[in-house]
């Protein structure tokens, strides 16, 4: 073969490896291959100076020619690739999608108590409650006075409570504070349900903490009976714990703000004969229930010769531990990520 053949040649083989470059990467290995020191087109002009004098002529122009045409070539070549994937990455992020899946990310799943009020919530929206809520720093009249829970009064006592600076303000030590707050609004008939934070001064351990979730239910209207309060306990119940077979008992208790004032029993939903959760005595104790005092009533300017009502307060977090089988309190605040995946419920 000829030299001019070979500069034909390499020629041909130069722009048919620059017409597949689609990536600089590919460009630089084009410029590696022919035009680098070491290149095919460099080694093929060392030969020049051993060619007698009359073929220099001939083919030192061809080669100068070779050289400049394969350079320009590639220079806009690279020019070209250059915009063309500049272009690229700008439709990219034109048309980039935030919301778009990610391979390998973390995923998040509900906490329990959110579970179990949304359930709970659900129960009572179905039999017609609304659902309720209010503050957390409360005073002395709605967290105690109204409730019939004088200052001198026993029960005080009982709730070791978190008192800030401010004179005659409080960290509400149970949620039948937004009770008073929606009888005081005075729209009657009420039925409405509340869950939140509530706090007492205790000791921290496996079963208590100084910040626990409570659920408050009320209805208020006329010739309203403990047979009320016991058929909307039974219906919410019975679904909470997704069972038939539940029964209901309501033992003779005291509470101030209810009248008469009942503890609330059910049938072990997880036995038959006993076992561990209801320490083998088939009844877990749930909270505590009864008839509005009159006392709480005019408190609201309710008159109670006209209106009564129902109300209850139950422990969420004792709710929840028994729903899921939580053992220890201190994982419902704590967070641990293990913990939290188990419910599975991702959003």
């Amino acid at each position: 073969m000829s030299i001019q053949e070979k500069i034909a040649h390499l020629e041909r083989e130069f722009f048919e490896q620059l017409a597949t470059a689609t990536s600089l990467e590919d460009l630089e290995q084009c410029r590696l291959t022919f035009l680098s020191r070491n290149g095919t087109i460099t080694q093929l002009m060392t030969i020049l100076k051993e060619l007698p004098d009359q073929e220099k002529r001939i083919v030192g122009p061809l080669l100068n020619q070779l050289k400049k045409t394969t350079e320009q070539a590639f220079l806009q070549r690279q020019t070209e690739l250059k915009a063309m994937l500049a272009r690229a990455d700008q439709e990219r992020m034109r048309t980039f999608d935030v919301t778009a899946y990610r391979f390998h990310e973390l995923q998040g799943s509900l906490h329990p108590y959110t579970l179990t009020i949304e359930h709970i919530e659900n129960i009572f929206m179905s039999m017609g409650f609304i659902i309720a809520d209010g503050p957390e720093v409360e005073t002395d009249w709605y967290n105690f006075e109204a409730l019939n829970i004088p200052a001198d009064h026993p029960a005080r006592d009982m709730h070791d409570t978190f008192w800030i600076d401010v004179p005659g303000m409080l960290l509400r030590t149970h949620t039948s504070t937004v009770q008073i707050h929606m009888m005081e609004q005075g729209k009657l008939p009420i039925a409405m349900v509340n869950s939140g934070r509530v706090y007492r001064h205790e000791a921290t351990d496996a079963s208590h903490d100084i910040m626990f979730m409570q659920t408050e239910g009320m209805m208020i209207d006329t010739n309203i009976s403990i047979a009320n309060l016991r058929a909307v306990l039974q219906e919410w119940l019975t679904n909470l714990f997704d069972t038939k077979n539940l029964n209901l008992r309501l033992r003779p208790s005291y509470f101030p703000f209810v009248e008469p004032g009942f503890e609330v029993d059910i049938s072990c939903p997880f036995c038959k004969d006993g076992c561990s959760v209801c320490k083998r005595s088939r009844w877990i104790e749930m909270g505590g229930t009864g008839l509005i005092h009159p006392n709480v009533l005019r408190a609201c300017k309710i008159d109670p010769n006209k209106y009564s009502g129902f109300a209850f307060g139950f422990g969420l977090t004792r709710l929840v531990m028994l729903k899921y089988g939580i053992t220890d309190i201190r994982l419902l605040h704590s967070a641990p990520i293990p913990f939290l995946q188990q419910f599975g419920h991702q959003y």
